[in-house]
């Protein structure tokens, strides 16, 4: 493994600019605190300089907010080194917004104003209303996506509210804008009623090929979305289920090519049992699985718990669990092939995965904060896999949802069914050539960029297949 708990990150990078006199060895004594203190000294940049005094910028990666107040604290009792300013590297990125609307069609003639806005936009507008279908190619509709969050459940800090989810819906949308060139639209709503949401997005959906729901907490984010597809003939895909889906079985499928085991002889255990759990559940039935093993915080799923259950967590009942066994999570893991953790930090030991079978497959989803940090699980397990980008082996849900909504809009498709989910999975897992796959390299890199094109023409046959396209490509 590449890293470990107190690896400096990048996402708590900072720059302090420092005055100092002009004096040699007065840069080494600001390196060697930073270093002393576990600091990692990225870009040392000249500000300004003199016979006399010297001004810096130098940029360090520290562990945490926490570190980096140490580090800072012990470059100020440095004798004749004045700490001027520090600026977090990751708020100055989000400063002002990520994303901004531009311009197509350049408005720098009167022609061209009475072209694209009145009087000649209202034969457009004419056009549409005597066939509204026109909509999909004379507007942004059909290649336009609303990413809506109401912040209850945003990455790992919750509920949090829809102000504080807007950065990630737009880091969301510079995702699909990047890697698949769709202009999404970040919307969060002050709300948390299931049916006002579903009514919001239902009025606000005329503009869009398709709804991206994230961050909604469970079981509300299963109605939320069954109810919006029924009642929209656009795709609704929520991201935290069937992105993450996607791209674990994509990663089971090559796993199991190094194993030589094949899906329907697996014992799978699923630790967490909200959206993602669902989701991973469903897509790894649907693709063959035949014993799955859900848990939740009480423990297993099972039988003689159903009186108490929600209606997502009694599907998983219904559906898995065929040995009916009961206990806790570490129970179930006797005899296990596979581990999947969608759940929480630290719920595991390497103890507990010398229970399962050999050549035991690992995927500790939890983050930032792993359910068995991949280091502990490296001694036990063949292969592992996690949520983080610095890590082997990430599950990152951008390997899947730009490619399957390119490919959802360029048929123009009216859902996203289970069959083009799993074409997108096993799209993404042939995006490794046999002689690259590896236990370091069971799914390919974000930055693949065909990993987006094989995706989409896959989602494209399987929606044709399917009859929810109503555009040949």
């Amino acid at each position: 493994m590449s890293a470990n708990p107190a690896t400096p990150s990048i996402s708590y990078s900072f720059t302090m600019r420092l005055a100092y006199p002009n004096r040699i060895g007065t840069l080494a004594r600001i390196v060697s605190a930073i270093g002393k203190e576990g600091g990692d000294i990225g870009a040392v940049d000249i500000v300004a300089s003199d016979t006399k005094a010297m001004t810096r910028d130098i940029t360090v990666r520290p562990r945490d907010a926490a570190h980096q107040e140490q580090i800072v604290a012990r470059v100020r009792r440095l004798s004749g080194v004045k700490v001027i300013n520090v600026s977090d590297r990751v708020f100055l990125l989000h400063l002002g917004g990520k994303i901004a609307i531009q311009n197509k069609v350049p408005l720098v003639t009167r022609d061209a104003l009475s072209m694209a806005y009145t009087p000649g936009v209202a034969r457009v507008c004419e056009a549409i209303a005597a066939h509204p279908r026109k909509a999909w190619q004379l507007t942004i509709k059909g290649n336009s996506v609303a990413v809506v969050s109401d912040g209850t459940a945003v990455l790992g800090l919750g509920d949090i509210g829809p102000e504080a989810a807007m950065p990630v819906m737009e880091g969301k949308a510079m995702l699909f804008k990047e890697f698949a060139g769709i202009d999404a639209y970040p919307i969060c709503l002050r709300t948390k009623d299931t049916q006002e949401i579903i009514a919001a997005v239902k009025h606000l959906s005329v503009g869009f090929g398709g709804i991206n729901l994230e961050d909604i907490s469970a079981p509300r984010c299963f109605d939320i979305e069954r109810e919006l597809q029924a009642q929209l003939d656009i795709p609704v895909f929520h991201d935290d289920q069937h992105g993450t889906a996607v791209v674990v079985l994509a990663a089971l499928l090559n796993a199991l090519r190094l194993t030589r085991q094949k899906l329907e002889r697996l014992r799978i255990v699923i630790s967490g049992a909200g959206a993602a759990g669902v989701a991973v559940a469903r897509i790894l039935l649907r693709g063959g699985a035949r014993d799955i093993v859900v848990c939740d915080r009480a423990g297993v799923l099972h039988e003689g718990r159903l009186p108490n259950l929600n209606e997502s967590k009694a599907w998983l009942v219904r559906h898995t669990n065929p040995r009916n066994l009961r206990g806790r999570a570490e129970d179930a893991l006797r005899g296990a092939n596979v581990f999947i953790g969608v759940s929480g930090p630290g719920t595991l030991q390497a103890k507990h995965l010398r229970r399962m079978a050999p050549k035991a497959i690992v995927f500790a989803l939890a983050n930032p904060t792993p359910e068995i940090m991949p280091e502990e699980a490296a001694r036990v397990a063949f292969i592992v896999a996690t949520g983080r980008s610095d890590y082997p082996n990430q599950i990152n849900n951008v390997l899947a949802f730009p490619g399957i909504f390119r490919g959802a809009l360029d048929v123009r498709s009216t859902q996203i069914t289970e069959s083009m989910k799993q074409a997108a999975a096993r799209a993404i897992a042939q995006c490794i050539a046999p002689r690259e796959l590896s236990v370091e390299y069971i799914v390919p890199s974000v930055f693949n960029r065909q990993v987006v094109q094989r995706v989409a023409a896959a989602v494209q046959r399987a929606a044709l297949r399917a009859g929810v396209a109503r555009k040949r490509k």
